[in-house]
């Protein structure tokens, strides 16, 4: 779980960051609550996860939509 939701994270901030932040943040969140020995990769995938949702927040806030493109 650890792992996944390092993955989820990374994977959230460039795409479906809406989605996949709240997945990482649940499954670091339970790997860290059963004791996983891959406690670095939890808390990346959490730190991760509320990265994404920070971003999500500044594009809304930029343009009001929860999409973005990289052609302006």
């Amino acid at each position: 779980m650890a792992v996944a939701s390092f993955v989820l994270g990374l994977v959230g901030l460039l795409v479906l960051n809406l989605f996949l932040g709240p997945a990482a943040i649940v499954l670091a969140s339970m790997a860290l609550w059963r004791g996983t020995a891959r406690r670095g990769r939890a808390l990346l995938g959490l730190g991760l996860g509320v990265a994404d949702l920070i971003v999500l927040a500044s594009l809304v806030a930029m343009d009001g939509t929860v999409s973005w493109s990289i052609a302006g």
